[in-house]
């Protein structure tokens, strides 16, 4: 029997050892399978087992890694990338190596990553660096063009004419860049502080910038009565700027003598906000998409419009990051209702 301060038996250290090893490896994010000289895999942590666990995609999974500790097995590193689709789309990258000096080695590791989201964002990454150089460009080469036809010119109609659409293209090259600044600050969670807004004040101050823009149009805009003790926690510059997007596009995309109308109330539990228009309208199949960056479901109206193609993207973020969503419901010839619904802010955050 060992007394007071004689060495543990080393077998007791070494299960020990093992044991937080074990579960070290079972607290990383990356897949770890270990299998021995003969190939029978002797440890799977945490990660590797839900990794390889994608109902039919797991045989595959299972398949892959095997395959690759067997070439690990033989003596060398091997590296692949294995695309599952089942049940949804998702991508693992597997990396394995022999263990140890031997020839042929005592045993093989495979290390397993799901890059999924990796991907998706690489993706997104490309697509919206391609989108914006595009959307840059219009704006920028009618500015040039203008320049240019501008230059020399002496007929004083002409010029007031090309100033004009030099202004005009000026401030479209402006909003997208204020919309891309917007947007990339709410991605980047810098929301500032939220504190209790009314929506019935959060309406009026969105639809205060659009009475000359409607008359214009010959829109109506029909501001229904809102419960003045409605609130929710908000940043209220950013939730005016939602809305206010919703009703841009709401007098935009309406005919002559249509009806624009914005209200809000409380519906299950939540504070719902909602702009209704009696519009083109938006095909179902676009329905899904028009909130993604510069998604325009018709380009040649929207250039005539002076849209963006980001506002529907912020009125995304901004809902997604007070805790709520963003819903559209339409028919094609009839219209379009944009609802936001943010959790209600309770009493004593109000009397705060």
């Amino acid at each position: 029997m060992s007394g007071p301060g004689s060495p543990e038996p080393s077998g007791t250290r070494t299960d020990d050892l093992l044991g937080l090893l074990v579960q070290a490896m079972d607290k990383t994010s990356q897949g770890v399978v270990v299998c021995n000289q003969e190939g029978k895999v002797v440890l799977r942590n945490a990660p590797a087992r839900g990794l390889m666990n994608a109902r039919d995609g797991d045989l595959l999974a299972e398949k892959a890694v095997e395959a690759a500790l067997g070439r690990s097995l033989a003596g060398s590193y091997h590296e692949e990338t294995l695309d599952l689709y089942s049940p949804a789309r998702h991508t693992l990258e597997i990396r394995s190596f022999p263990l140890g000096d031997g020839t042929p080695p005592p045993g093989a590791v495979a290390l397993v990553d799901d890059v999924s989201e990796l991907r998706r964002l690489e993706a997104v990454r490309k697509d919206f660096v391609a989108n914006l150089s595009h959307e840059l460009k219009t704006p920028l080469g009618a500015l040039s063009l203008l320049a240019e036809t501008l230059d020399g010119e002496e007929d004083p109609e002409v010029v007031t004419r090309l100033t004009s659409r030099l202004g005009t293209e000026a401030r479209r090259f402006s909003q997208i860049v204020d919309d891309l600044l917007d947007l990339s600050r709410i991605e980047a969670g810098a929301t500032g502080t939220l504190a209790p807004v009314a929506l019935s004040a959060v309406i009026a101050e969105a639809v205060e910038g659009f009475a000359e823009p409607a008359q214009a149009r010959d829109i109506r805009l029909d501001v229904l009565l809102v419960d003045h003790d409605l609130y929710v926690m908000a940043n209220r510059h950013d939730l005016v700027s939602a809305v206010a997007n919703l009703v841009d596009n709401a007098i935009k995309y309406s005919e002559p003598g249509a009806v624009v109308h914005i209200g809000a109330g409380q519906r299950e539990g939540r504070a719902c906000l909602w702009v209704s228009d009696e519009g083109i309208g938006i095909p179902k199949r676009d329905q899904e998409r028009i909130f993604e960056r510069f998604y325009r479901v018709d380009r040649a109206r929207s250039r005539w419009t002076g849209g963006t193609g980001l506002g529907l993207a912020i009125v995304r973020h901004v809902a997604a990051y007070h805790g709520g969503d963003v819903r559209v419901e339409s028919t094609e010839g009839e219209g379009s209702t944009f609802t936001i619904c943010l959790p209600v802010a309770d009493q004593d955050q109000t009397r705060g």
